[in-house]
This record gives structure tokens, C-alpha cells and sequence, in this order.
């Protein structure tokens, strides 16, 4: 059973950091692609920033410059390293993982979301 969790998130104000993790534990082959989303009050969730799993990343113009993503594939781990947050950067931030595992007929890739952890940044 495959498990992912994020972290890090909290309440900073305007033009502070936060560095948001996203560990993934379990039965894993290899992890391809891992991807931060975010969903704000009454919007739809939105694609923050990708990575895959060769390290090609991948950012929302609203977050290019601002926002960093990178991976540490010993410790099956992402990170979203948060720089210069604006208010209209609070949201409930969840990350999604394609996990490789192994199945009686061969490898296969399954999508795991992780529960959401909350950016709250102050004006």
C-alpha cells in the first residue's frame, strides 16, 4: 500500500517562504512524475508545478520565478520551495504522484493524491 503525505504548510505573511514537502512511502517500484496542485475557496484545483522523474520541471506563469520544485528520489520526496508569497497564494495545497508498483503481471503506474496541507499568506 502506497501512502503520500505532504507538509510544511502555515501562515506567513506577503513576500515570505514556505518549503511544502511530499514524501511518498509504501510498495514502490519507482515514482515518475510528482506534481504540486493547488485549490483555493471556490475555485478549481490548479497545477502549480511539475516534476518529472529526470527532473524536467514544469511551472504556472502565475509561480515561475517565485516557486521552485525539485526531488530527492532516495527519500521518494518532492519539494515546493515557496519564495516571495503573495496573498493570492492561499490555498490548500496537494501533491500527486505516479507511482510505479509491482503486480503479479508486471509494473503498473497508479496516481496518488495526498490529503492537502493549508498556505495561508497575509496581506
Amino acid at each position: 500500500q502506497v501512502q503520500v503525505v505532504e507538509s510544511g504548510g502555515g501562515l506567513v505573511q506577503a513576500g515570505g517562504s514556505l518549503r511544502l514537502s511530499c514524501a511518498a512511502s509504501g510498495s514502490i517500484f519507482s515514482i515518475n512524475a510528482m506534481d504540486w496542485y493547488r485549490q483555493a475557496p471556490g475555485a478549481q484545483r490548479e497545477l502549480v508545478a511539475a516534476i518529472t522523474g529526470s527532473g524536467r520541471t514544469n511551472y504556472a506563469d502565475s509561480v515561475k520565478g517565485r516557486f521552485t520544485i525539485s526531488r530527492d528520489n532516495a527519500k521518494n520526496t518532492a519539494y515546493l520551495q515557496m519564495n516571495g508569497l503573495k496573498p493570492e497564494d492561499t490555498a490548500v495545497y496537494y501533491c500527486n504522484a505516479l507511482i510505479n508498483e509491482r503486480r503479479p503481471w508486471g509494473i503498473r503506474e497508479f496516481s496518488y493524491w495526498g490529503q492537502g496541507t493549508q498556505v495561508t499568506v497575509s496581506s
